[in-house]
């Protein structure tokens, strides 16, 4: 059975390819990250040529409920998806985190990117750290995951949603509707604004999503000839890092309506793996961490699943569909 990620190409000799349409959200964030790939294709086929296809998706759309009440991160990907499936496009590039756990088997990722940081980043005006926010003041966040955490250490600390694209959300905050918020680095960094960041938040505060920080580039199933082209993209070492991570949230049912976080980290020639589930509210977490060989991520984000499963995680997620049952 084939693996549906990371496929070993079967085309041995192949003619460098002459056009590739790259399908992409319209957001800033994205735009880069479409045009950084563009760049690096440009780079290998230098008499390709790379264009891109700008897309406004549902996720893009909806921006007064979050993303857990609507469907959750997948809608920023099926338009990309479609594009893909009519032909329109060759390959969709997403952050990996966007990417639901469960592919559906008329796709695959290509190619996962060497990883910019995967920690999240404390953004504010007013203060250097979580620790300096007094009682009151209010966070925001498009994460259950990064508000289960806060809540189980600031429990005196509101927590509200926060939508939109990078650009609205730091608006938001400098226009005073929060007094910190909390979001991935990786966008800040990518789009210039690391300046923004006044604390990285360490992973032992909070524990980053499953492939945060990664880019994907996502095909057909069908499209080989594109999963050889796009093969020297690919970073060995995030990839194992993110399989382990996906299998832990693939294993669980997670998603953005469940606060989960799996995050590995290569050491030597062996992969180092925590996780967590928690309830919203941060008064229950389930955590677990497993170390275990680069050469089987899947096997040890199963494993990681099971150890997760006996600390609670069962009886976490069951409440999180009816919160009377724990």
């Amino acid at each position: 059975m084939q693996h549906p990620y990371l496929l070993e190409p079967h085309i041995v000799s192949l003619p460098a390819p002459k056009t590739l349409v790259i399908a992409t959200r319209e957001s800033p964030l994205a735009l880069w990250q479409a045009n950084h790939i563009k760049a690096r294709l440009e780079a290998l086929y230098p008499e390709c040529q790379v264009e891109l296809l700008g897309m406004t998706t549902r996720g893009d759309q909806i921006l007064d409920r979050a993303l857990s009440k609507v469907g959750g991160k997948g809608l920023f990907i099926k338009e990309l998806e479609t594009a893909l499936l009519d032909r329109r496009a060759d390959l969709a590039v997403h952050s990996m985190k966007d990417v639901p756990a469960d592919l559906a088997a008329e796709f695959h990722i290509a190619a996962i990117m060497e990883r910019e940081t995967p920690l999240d980043a404390f953004v504010s005006s007013r203060y250097a750290s979580l620790d300096d926010m007094p009682p009151g003041t209010v966070v925001g966040t498009s994460s259950l995951r990064r508000e289960a955490q806060i809540h189980a250490q600031y429990p005196y600390l509101g927590v509200t949603p926060l939508r939109g694209n990078l650009g609205t959300r730091l608006r938001k905050l400098d226009e005073g509707q929060y007094d910190a918020i909390v979001l991935a680095a990786a966008g800040l960094t990518r789009l210039g604004m690391g300046d923004r960041i006044r604390a990285l938040l360490p992973d032992t505060q909070s524990l980053p999503a499953a492939g945060q920080g990664a880019l994907a580039i996502e095909t057909l199933a069908d499209r080989p000839e594109l999963q050889a082209w796009l093969a020297p993209l690919a970073d060995a070492g995030t990839a194992a890092c993110v399989r382990a991570e996906r299998a832990v949230t693939q294993a669980l049912g997670g998603g953005c309506e469940v606060p989960m976080g799996a995050f590995a980290l290569l050491e030597d020639d062996e992969l180092w793996l925590r996780g967590f589930v928690a309830r919203p509210d941060g008064s229950r977490f389930a955590r677990a961490e497993l170390r275990g060989p680069v050469q089987a991520p899947e096997a040890l984000g199963l494993a990681l699943a099971q150890r997760l499963r006996e600390d609670g995680a069962e009886e976490i997620l069951a409440s999180l569909v009816d919160p009377g049952a724990a």
